[in-house]
């Protein structure tokens, strides 16, 4: 049994999608973010960083002992290798996969992070902030949808946890305001996957804790974002 540590959000859905299309047991352990629970003793010897999400996995590849990993890229390399699947048994596809994985976490989520925090949530629109933001969104998909112009899928012909980490953030798009008409290939892309079972039961997880309230949002951003009254 795994323990996800988890809530919805494009990164936790991450694991929770990779969780599904595996097959692997797991029993979900919430993290009340707007609360500040990933600031609790608890959570963060499992988590250091205060983010969600985290594994325990009760039944790891080797040895007996209970092991916990933090970090998406981590987790989902981890789960990889627990699971044998989503991640090219070739060195070429593995070193493909590795880095689009790599590119999703270190260009494609923070960079539409930022976008949508000073969008979205901000209590001062800056338009600097946001039209850089955006401008770096925007030349980010076009580098996915050049990719995905000469493969099927971002690590090559196979789905892998390349696509399963891009996913989750690139279906914000609606939400800031990115036409996916102008990616074609990102949009041929995302009407396939959303097919997947896997990944459409991994995406559902905790969209019905989701806050909706605006009132109870500029509360829950002040502990999200560290904002001082």
């Amino acid at each position: 049994m795994i323990d996800l540590y988890f809530a919805p959000t494009p990164n936790g859905w991450k694991i929770s999608v990779m969780l599904e299309e595996c097959g692997l047991d797991y029993q979900v352990k919430w993290v009340n973010i707007g609360a500040g629970e990933q600031f609790e003793p608890d959570f963060l010897a499992i988590s250091p960083n205060n983010r969600i999400p985290a594994i325990v996995d009760h039944d790891p590849i080797e040895g007996d002992e209970p092991i916990s990993v933090f970090e998406t890229g981590a987790i989902l390399l981890y789960l990889a290798n627990k699971a044998e699947q989503f991640l090219p048994h070739d060195l070429p596809g593995q070193i493909a996969a590795t880095e689009w994985l790599m590119w999703q976490m270190g260009g494609l989520g923070p960079m539409m992070g930022q976008h949508g925090h000073f969008k979205l949530y901000a209590p001062e629109r800056i338009s600097y902030a946001t039209e850089r933001y955006r401008g770096e969104v925007l030349r980010l998909f076009g580098v996915m949808d050049r990719r995905l112009a000469e493969h099927d899928y971002l690590a090559g012909k196979d789905y892998s946890i390349a696509d399963m980490a891009c996913f989750p953030w690139v279906q914000t798009y609606k939400r800031q305001e990115i036409d996916l008409a102008d990616f074609a290939n990102v949009k041929r892309w995302y009407e396939e996957l959303k097919q997947r079972e896997g990944l459409r039961r991994g995406m559902a997880l905790g969209r019905d804790k989701i806050n909706r309230n605006p009132q109870d949002d500029a509360e829950v951003r002040k502990t999200l974002f560290g904002i001082k009254e």
